[in-house]
């Protein structure tokens, strides 16, 4: 397909089942490679010192560089975070060999999965490599730049699934990419799974307004843990312990964001003495080590009373929510129908949204789990991208 803009494609929606709802994120595979050491990169005259420009970029050399990359680096570089504050993320640049084509490299802006929310986490700090999946795309002929987003790696608390901080992370990094890689066109498209998937389709919502100076195409996003921000008002000591992968993580990670981001909510009153510990705890740990850790408490574990506050409430929703209008580029939205970490109900919910609303979407489910629906969805994504890239 070959969408233009300003253009609309009626809508396809084929849901083939549903599954539990639940609350969940997921965990997806860290991608890059651990940096050298870093020297000051002058910012770039277009940004100067805002939104996208480069505090350090750090060239990656030797086995640090993944196969089928011809250049690859590191960069710091400012952004937007939680309630619009300034802000620093870290993240990656990968270009593909060869010669660039006319108006340089198309760009695929990658939004991580869950990891974490200490620096450690951070795929540019664990130092994991790039692995097949996103490999693929490199293949392709497009160069691809990574965010680690706002608190993973750089000063704070990461604010897990505060999808404005995400989304501002995203398009910087496509910014600041250009600004050091004078091989890169100015045109992107948004790529995300779990977590950066939810960071994929925020950024989809904001992309054109936000850096109106690129050429954003389009997004891919697969495993989106939309519509979370509805059942907040649940979340309480009843809530009742539900069948899912890492549902108690996901929410602890939220929790622990969002106290941070804003104390003035005053969210430890909302917490029973189990709740106040976990959240200490899982600052400092990555999703695999915290998992086993919180094996056996529930959500209602961590309540002390209701999460029924309006203020906070609306400060969840701010975070949390998935826009289901608003998209100005095409949406390829991917979900699995066997997914046990971000149910299909999510996804589903958003599409027949999405499709009241006429938004430019392809919607597509597969007989999958939830990182299997991520390589079952890649063909057709592919296909997808390669459209609105013109091809």
């Amino acid at each position: 397909m070959t969408p233009t803009q300003g253009r609309r494609h009626r809508p396809r929606l084929r849901p083939r089942s549903r599954v539990a709802i639940a609350i969940a994120v997921a965990l997806t595979a860290g991608l890059l490679a651990v940096p050298a050491q870093a020297r000051p990169a002058p910012p770039p005259a277009a940004v100067q010192d805002g939104p996208g420009s480069v505090v350090t970029t750090t060239p990656l050399s030797g086995d640090a560089v993944p196969g089928g990359v011809a250049h690859a680096s590191v960069l710091k570089y400012r952004t937007t975070g939680p309630q619009n504050a300034p802000a620093l993320s870290t993240g990656a640049v990968f270009v593909p060999p060869g010669n660039p084509p006319p108006g340089g490299w198309p760009v695929i802006s990658w939004a991580h999965g869950t990891v974490g929310i200490a620096d450690a986490c951070a795929p540019t700090v664990s130092g994991k490599m790039v692995g097949p999946y996103l490999q693929r795309w490199l293949a392709q002929g497009y160069a691809l730049v990574a965010t680690d987003y706002v608190g993973l790696g750089t000063p704070g608390v990461h604010p897990y699934l505060d999808g404005p901080s995400e989304a501002h992370s995203v398009i910087d990094m496509v910014r600041a990419a250009r600004a050091v890689t004078p091989s890169l066109s100015d045109r992107w498209v948004a790529l995300g799974q779990s977590q950066g998937g939810q960071a994929a389709m925020v950024t989809a919502s904001i992309a054109t307004t936000y850096a109106p100076e690129l050429d954003y195409r389009g997004v891919v996003a697969t495993g989106v843990p939309a519509n979370l921000d509805r059942l907040a008002p649940l979340v309480g000591p009843g809530f009742p312990e539900l069948p899912l992968e890492g549902t108690t993580v996901f929410i602890a990670y939220v929790l622990a964001g969002l106290r941070a981001a804003q104390p003035n909510l005053g969210l430890d009153s909302y917490l029973s003495p189990v709740g106040l510990r976990v959240l200490d705890q899982v600052q400092s740990l990555c999703y695999a080590d915290a998992a086993p850790l919180l094996a056996g408490i529930s959500i209602g574990d961590l309540m002390a009373r209701q999460l029924d506050d309006p203020v906070v409430l609306d400060a969840v929703r701010q975070s949390l929510h998935v826009p289901a209008s608003g998209y100005d580029r095409p949406v390829f939205l991917g979900q699995g129908l066997l997914d046990t970490m971000v149910p299909a109900p999510f996804a589903l919910t958003l599409a027949a949204e999405m499709a009241v609303n006429r938004q430019d979407m392809v919607f597509r489910t597969y007989p999958a789990g939830h990182i299997e629906t991520m390589l079952a969805a890649q063909p057709e994504a592919m296909n997808f991208v390669r459209g609105l890239f013109g091809g």
